[in-house]
Formats: structure tokens, C-alpha cells, sequence
């Protein structure tokens, strides 16, 4: 039987074009086990799930490697898990990945191609390690904007005057949670 495994980062991101892609090799949709957790992280509830009911001679199908696991260690240790199992896995976009057949060059393949991939992942996280600290040199902060600092005196002034607490983040637009850390912020001065 065809399993498959679709996985991104993030609840923002969508598994629509992994589900098409596995749909369209021949896996019944009822058969793919589906997640939004980062491929960094070794215990992803659905891929074990996934791994445990595995049968001998099912085929687990990914997308891409990326999507079954971002380490050459942990991609290594979690193939061994589905062979365990008597099942193999394939992958659509990376045709090296194949473990269907019992041939020595796969083996090979896959341990130099995750390798790569692998490279490729610590290459990327170190560009932007020094693109960051060279930025921060220059003065600029990385990351998303402070909300807090751009409406700082808004809230101290909307305290002064009396507004309630709901009133302040219906007119800000702040969640509860940032207003009462402004207000904890402007107790400590």
C-alpha cells in the first residue's frame, strides 16, 4: 500500500501542493498522515503515528526529502525505522531517495545525497547567522517590529486618563497580553 507523509514548518504554510502531488503518484488521500510542525524536531506526532502503523511492503511516499526530515543523522535514523518495519520510502521530487529495491548504489545515494542536503541546510543557517550580525553592526535590529515600543505612549496616556483596559486594546489594536506588559513596563519606571 502507498503511505503518504506531507509536512511544513508552520500553521501559516499550506500542504496543498505536497497532497496534490502525493494524490497524483497514486496515494489515497485517506493515506497520508499530514502535519504543520518544523522538520528540525524528531518527535513529530504523525510521523511516528505514520512510522508504527507502517505493514511490511507498504511504500512511504514523500514530496521531497526536505519533507521527511532536515538532518542526515535523523533522515538516516528514521528510514532505518520504516525498513524496520518491513516498508520502504520513496520520494517523488529526489528519485535517488528509493529504498524499494534491495541495490547497494541506493544505499550509497542516499547517505551522500542527505549529506549534501545537509550542507545545504547548515550553509544557509550560517549566511543568515552572519548576514544578521552584520546588520546589527551597522545598527539595524533583525526580526519582526516591537509593537509595544511604537505604542508605548499611547497606553501611558490612555492609563492617565482613565480608560479601562478594553478600551485601550480596542483602540490600539494591542492584544490583551502587550498592554498589560506596557502597563507592568511602565510600573517598573
Amino acid at each position: 500500500m502507498l503511505v503518504g507523509y506531507a509536512r511544513v514548518s508552520t500553521e501559516e504554510q499550506n500542504l496543498d501542493r505536497q497532497i496534490d502531488a502525493l494524490t497524483k503518484y497514486g496515494v489515497d488521500e485517506r493515506n497520508i498522515y499530514q502535519e504543520k510542525i518544523t522538520g528540525t524536531k524528531r518527535y513529530r506526532e504523525q510521523l511516528d503515528k505514520m512510522i508504527d502503523e507502517l505493514k511490511a511492503n507498504d511504500i512511504v511516499i514523500v514530496a521531497d526529502i526536505t519533507r521527511i526530515s532536515r538532518s542526515t543523522k535523523d533522515l538516516l535514523n528514521i528510514i532505518e525505522d520504516i525498513k524496520s518495519k518491513g516498508a520502504s520510502i520513496k520520494s517523488i521530487k529526489d528519485t535517488w531517495l528509493d529504498t524499494t529495491a534491495d541495490n547497494p548504489y541506493n544505499s550509497f545515494l542516499l547517505t551522500v545525497m542527505a549529506g549534501l542536503s545537509q550542507l545545504e541546510r547548515d550553509l544557509i543557517s550560517q549566511r543568515t547567522k552572519e548576514g544578521l550580525a552584520s546588520a546589527k553592526a551597522r545598527g539595524r535590529e533583525g526580526g519582526r517590529p516591537n509593537k509595544r515600543n511604537d505604542k508605548f505612549d499611547i497606553v501611558k496616556l490612555m492609563c492617565k486618563e482613565g480608560y479601562k483596559i478594553k478600551d485601550i486594546i480596542q483602540q490600539t489594536g494591542l492584544s490583551r497580553s502587550t498592554v498589560y506588559r506596557i502597563l507592568k513596563d511602565l510600573e517598573g519606571n
